[in-house]
């Protein structure tokens, strides 16, 4: 089976070539893969059509859609694969529990992160659901198209994969406005939710399907939103997010004036030099992501981090609930795994076709996604056994030259 198998953050990493027994090994857990989706649809024809298509995501194919996937499997046209992803009845969300279990049987880490960000889809037209002019981090401007929701794992042996998934339905253009959403397929129970709001609804599923963590990190989006940090601090979920500087902070226990709030860059201004410490979060494409860090300790377990630039100064800002009083290294490298996520992305859209999909209706848009973050799973899983295999063999070897001949 060919497939691409090189993901963004393992560039750094020394590994063996890939060998006859690596692709033996692939092939088995293919597979055994498409044997586990089987009892996810009804009939024999809709499981050989999720196998087709998940191989497709998996090949080397520069485009990857209903079109280009069903060509590389042989077809003489792409009715059946666009009839599994529109008509076809099967359960985007329990393919979604799939990935989940199969994720964490593999990557499952109880210094496990998990990261929420968006990232946007471009597309033409109005019709596909969710689809507007607004603006997209990814795409760095206000374009016209659809903007999904993500929640990645990051283990801290460097593996990381998407999750979960919510699409945007923004709420003027598409949330009530019941004739378009009909058009689109979107049901009628599907109310409108702001991204914080979907970013809470899959940590409680990833906290029911027994996602082990210790940490939640995201950006500013979610960093600003009172209500997410109160579910999370309820929760007893360990949080680091990116704010604003304009963040007010209740400054009881800080300030000799705990009666009113004040902003965040106030307080920092007030840090002396002797405050801050270099430490690196993580290595960038350009070497160790290095700043200087100083904390700012609130009360009921919250402190807030600020990352001073080497180069020119520039101040950025974190909000942090940290109920075991972890140490501020712990707190550097917990704000460096919020960058996995981007990894994740520009992999899946490299290499699994996240963005490839043609295809309008609400449905269709969660089973293609759905599809591809388990062929990505699959991918991290399986760059993995020229490591495992290479590992295997020289601890064979070791042992044989401390043990002489012995087996």
């Amino acid at each position: 089976m060919a497939v691409a198998t090189t993901q963004p953050h393992d560039r750094d990493r020394s590994s063996d070539a890939v060998g006859p027994a690596d692709l033996a090994v692939w092939d088995r857990e293919f597979a055994a893969l498409g044997e586990r989706m089987a009892p996810l649809f009804y009939r024999s024809e809709s499981q050989g059509h999720a196998v087709q298509y998940l191989r497709g995501l998996l090949s080397p194919l520069q485009r990857k859609n209903g079109w280009t996937i069903a060509e590389f499997a042989g077809e003489k046209e792409p009715k059946a694969l666009q009839r599994f992803l529109n008509l076809t009845p099967w359960s985007a969300d329990l393919m979604r529990d799939l990935v989940c279990d199969y994720a964490m049987e593999r990557f499952a880490d109880s210094r496990g992160v998990l990261i929420a960000d968006p990232t946007g889809f471009e597309k033409k037209g109005i019709k596909s659901a969710g689809v507007q002019r607004q603006y997209s981090g990814t795409l760095g401007r206000v374009d016209n198209c659809q903007i999904g929701t993500f929640l990645a794992y990051a283990n801290r042996r460097g593996d990381r994969v998407l999750i979960d998934r919510e699409l945007y339905l923004p709420k003027d253009s598409w949330a009530i406005d019941f004739e378009r959403r009909r058009e689109a397929g979107i049901p009628d129970e599907v109310a409108f939710r702001t991204r914080p709001q979907q970013v809470q609804a899959m940590i409680e599923r990833a906290m029911a399907a027994g996602v082990p963590f210790s940490w939640f990190v995201a950006d500013e989006e979610f960093g600003q939103n009172r209500t997410l940090r109160r579910y999370l601090e309820a929760e007893g979920i360990a949080y680091c997010m990116a704010v604003a500087k304009s963040t007010d902070v209740n400054t009881a226990g800080i300030t000799t004036n705990p009666d009113s709030p004040t902003r965040l860059d106030n307080l920092a201004s007030h840090l002396r030099p002797g405050d801050f410490s270099r430490r690196a979060c993580g290595i960038g494409a350009k070497g160790f992501r290095t700043y200087d860090w100083a904390v700012i300790t609130g009360r009921g377990g919250r402190q807030y981090i600020v990352r001073r630039t080497i180069a020119d100064g520039e101040l950025a800002y974190f909000h942090c609930y940290n109920p075991r009083g972890e140490s501020l290294s712990e707190l550097v490298a917990v704000i460096g795994l919020r960058w996995p996520i981007e990894e994740c992305f520009e992999a899946a859209k490299q290499q699994a076709g996240l963005d490839n999909y043609q295809v309008r209706k609400y449905d269709a848009w969660y089973r293609h996604i759905t599809l591809s973050m388990l062929a990505l799973a699959f991918l991290t899983a399986m760059t993995r056994t020229p490591q495992k295999r290479a590992l295997q063999t020289r601890a064979v070897t070791a042992g044989r030259e401390r043990g002489g001949s012995r087996p």
